[in-house]
């Protein structure tokens, strides 16, 4: 799949042809959950009302599945394939900075898909656009090792929905049997936190990875959501991470 090297979204004034300004309706569209109003598409591409509809139009002829109308706003629904990969710059750095820090920080596991995704991406980027990937000044210093070896077991676990079971050490040292329901799953320069419901205590609970002296995944799906679980966790806790900003 060829990869092209897109100008910045918030740079309405380059934004010259037709396939890149459907590009960023979609990107847009892809970084909001609610319906966003067509004003504000308008705004963050530098085009008119009419153009926003007329793009609306165009990509749901191309099979986007566009929820809503004029008046009420307009929200993408998931499945639909974006065209070739599209990267300014700023976004290859980002990338590059993003899989060096999964590499410092990560399990085995993930800090090998981190090194596979460059490389990925790597293989469909023109010679020069490779020498800067490979190149980047943006550097991470390794970190000492923090994982364990569960923790790709407990990141599936998240994934599926699955409760775990846990022999846990706290600060004092004293051991406890849990089940969990994993949720989310922090990283810190010193440590991982797993944050999960814990059937003992009846709440939500945040597990170091140092502190969990075995693990095993069930095959047994807890009774809520992940997302509704990590919802609450977030409004109870007042928690904003990373990203926040573009994602309402």
């Amino acid at each position: 799949m060829p990869l092209v090297i897109a100008p910045r979204l918030r740079d309405p004034a380059r934004m010259t042809t037709r396939s890149e300004r459907l590009l960023a309706v979609l990107q847009i569209l892809r970084r909001h959950r609610r319906p966003l109003a067509a004003t504000r598409i308008a705004e963050e591409t530098g085009t008119s009302l009419r153009t926003v509809y007329r793009d609306i139009d165009a990509l749901r002829a191309q099979g986007a599945v566009i929820e809503g109308e004029a008046g009420v706003g307009y929200v993408l629904r998931p499945g639909f394939l974006l065209p070739p990969l599209m990267f300014s710059r700023d976004e290859l750095e980002a990338l590059v900075l993003g899989a060096r820090l999964v590499a410092g920080r990560g399990d085995p596991a993930l800090a090998g898909a981190a090194g596979e995704a460059l490389a990925r991406i790597g293989a469909v980027l023109p010679e020069d656009l490779r020498l800067f990937v490979d190149t980047s000044p943006l550097l991470v210093p390794r970190a000492p090792s923090v994982s364990a070896p569960f923790m790709p077991a407990l990141r599936g676990a998240i994934r599926d929905e699955r409760k775990a079971e846990i022999l846990y050490r706290d600060k004092t040292n004293a051991e406890s049997q849990r089940v969990i329901w994993p949720f989310a799953m922090g990283f810190f320069d010193t440590t991982q936190v797993i944050v999960a419901w814990c059937e003992l205590r009846q709440s939500v609970r945040h597990f170091r990875n140092d502190r969990i002296a075995a693990c095993t995944v069930t095959d047994q799906r807890y009774p809520v959501r992940r997302l509704r679980l990590l919802r609450d966790w977030r409004d109870a806790e007042k928690v904003r991470l990373a990203g926040d900003a573009d994602m309402v």
